[in-house]
């Protein structure tokens, strides 16, 4: 069978490194004996690396060219080539309900929705690793105070230690991409419970970073408004990459109980 075209509208890029194909499926091994999921497969150059692993595994793939590239030529696959919108799916129906690795090559036009929607589904993927944007992976990866800390870097680092492995030239690809990528591991950590209201915190952080040069006073005022006592309080003199996720967590408490009218004592330093 003829190889599959990349197509550009779904952001294909595909590896031709086998080398690093292989690093990169490896990386799953940070979190072993459960079952893979790889996002976009394509030809399956990381699919041939992970089903070696003797682990249940899954491959979503949205173009019809690659899921007919993958059944002629990953037939022990059988049905579980799953021809979806990745973005689109229940992935509690996967595994049962039982937690999973999240892998892949993931298509550049949707990273960054592929790992919002991971963090929707936390409690069942304790581990995600994967190539990316070279730009992207260093934002998720970001501490405070860097002007790649930002959106995603607050909200996965809430809940999963993030490792940035290593990077990759464009030549490897096909075609190649205009921009450098990097591997990434994300690994669920001990946390549980942010201990505030984590719709008001993605808000919160949401607002903050879409205007991220100006001041928390300034940023936050359409949820918190100008004239509240709290506006006072040093941390408003902020602006939001100075704040790590402890202090987010911090100032979205302190944001809830001026919006129910109880203004907390004492100051964020």
């Amino acid at each position: 069978m003829k190889l599959v075209k990349p197509k550009k509208f779904l952001g294909q890029h595909f590896l031709k490194d086998l080398q690093v194909a292989k690093d990169i499926a490896d990386t799953v091994d940070a979190c072993p004996d459960i079952p893979i999921l790889e996002v976009g497969p394509g030809m399956g150059v990381l699919t041939q690396y992970l089903l070696p692993k003797g682990r249940p595994t899954k491959v979503v793939e949205l173009d019809f060219e690659s899921v007919a590239f993958l059944r002629e030529n990953f037939s022990e696959l059988g049905e579980n080539i799953i021809e979806q919108d990745f973005l689109r799916m229940d992935l509690n129906e996967l595994f049962d309900g039982k937690p999973f690795v999240l892998t892949g090559n993931y298509p550049y036009n949707i990273s960054s929705q592929i790992f919002f929607k991971m963090l929707d589904y936390k409690d069942l993927i304790p581990c995600c690793t994967g190539m990316i944007q070279k730009e992207v992976a260093e934002r998720i990866a970001a501490k405070p105070g860097k002007k790649t800390y930002g959106i995603l870097s607050v909200l996965i680092q809430a809940w999963y230690h993030v490792e940035y492995l290593f990077t990759v030239d464009e030549h490897v690809f096909n075609p190649p991409p205009k921009v450098k990528s990097a591997v990434i591991r994300m690994t669920r950590n001990e946390t549980q419970d942010l201990g505030c209201d984590e719709k008001l915190f993605k808000q919160i952080v949401k607002t903050t970073f879409n205007q991220r040069r100006k001041t928390l006073r300034n940023s936050i005022s359409p949820i918190l408004d100008k004239a509240n006592p709290l506006s006072s309080d040093p941390i408003f003199n902020k602006r939001p990459e100075q704040l790590s996720v402890e202090e987010f967590v911090e100032l979205t408490n302190r944001v809830e109980k001026a919006l129910a009218g109880a203004v907390p004592p004492g100051n964020m330093e």
